[in-house]
């Protein structure tokens, strides 16, 4: 199906039989790593006939899905190794043998020869036993499914992200965004009564300004203390959470 896909220049084909070949892991990107296979089954078109090479796009096609954190089978790049020596044997021997026609002529008796696998008196007996055995255990299945859900028992369980948390951290950030605003107002508040005369003093300037910049201050050097404590109790929990 891989090498029919590269022939046929079906980037989308090739992308979901590499995605059921490989496992996805945690920093897995598939749309990159769709786009990274249309560019690799698009210069492999471009190529031609005289300088397309079914090895090296097999083997471009497992560096892109090991760069998008897909982890390919180590046969397939056995497979690669191997059509890419091929490649350099037919080139040599035939310098016009065309790969991708070879590929589309020979498809529909391979094709062939596998329904004929499929379709042997061994493989349908064993079809029949599992469809038997499926069908023995159906009802019961069913009827432990209706009672839990007639006694309000049935459960689904879904992996989702913790949203008490996120609301956690969203309301610390709006707490600090509320407290940064009210220390803006406090310094321009105090800014504005400098210039206004009165008996209370302090330091040779209003009294009341003073006190509204000692306090912006202390508040600001609070919120710098909180948030740097913050973020090495996070540090701290990221790091055992890893060890």
């Amino acid at each position: 199906q891989l090498l029919l896909a590269i022939s046929d220049n079906r980037a989308g084909d090739a992308s979901k039989v590499l995605l059921q070949m490989g496992r996805e892991g945690e920093t897995s990107d598939p749309r990159e790593f769709q786009r990274g296979v249309t560019d690799i089954i698009a210069q492999h078109q471009e190529a031609g006939m005289t300088g397309a090479q079914v090895g090296r796009a097999v083997l471009a096609l497992m560096k892109v899905a090991g760069d998008n954190g897909i982890r390919m089978p180590p046969e397939f790049a056995m497979i690669g190794k191997t059509l890419l020596n091929l490649d350099q044997i037919g080139h040599i021997l035939s310098p016009h043998f065309d790969t991708n026609a070879a590929i589309r002529r020979h498809a529909a008796e391979i094709t062939r020869e596998q329904l004929k696998k499929d379709m042997s008196i061994g493989h349908l007996f064993s079809t029949m036993v599992d469809l038997k055995n499926f069908v023995t255990h159906l009802p019961g299945r069913v009827n432990r499914i209706l009672d839990r859900v007639a006694e309000n028992e049935l459960r689904i369980k879904v992996d989702s992200i913790d949203e008490a948390a996120i609301m956690e951290g969203l309301q610390k950030v709006a707490n600090r965004i509320a407290l940064g605003l009210i220390l803006a107002a406090l310094t321009i508040g105090a800014a504005l009564l400098m210039r206004v005369e009165t008996e209370f003093r302090l330091f040779g300037y209003p009294g009341l300004a003073i006190v509204l910049f000692l306090a912006a201050a202390a508040c600001g050097a609070g919120l710098a203390v909180s948030i740097l404590l913050s973020d090495v109790r996070s540090s701290k929990r990221r790091l055992n959470a890893r060890l």
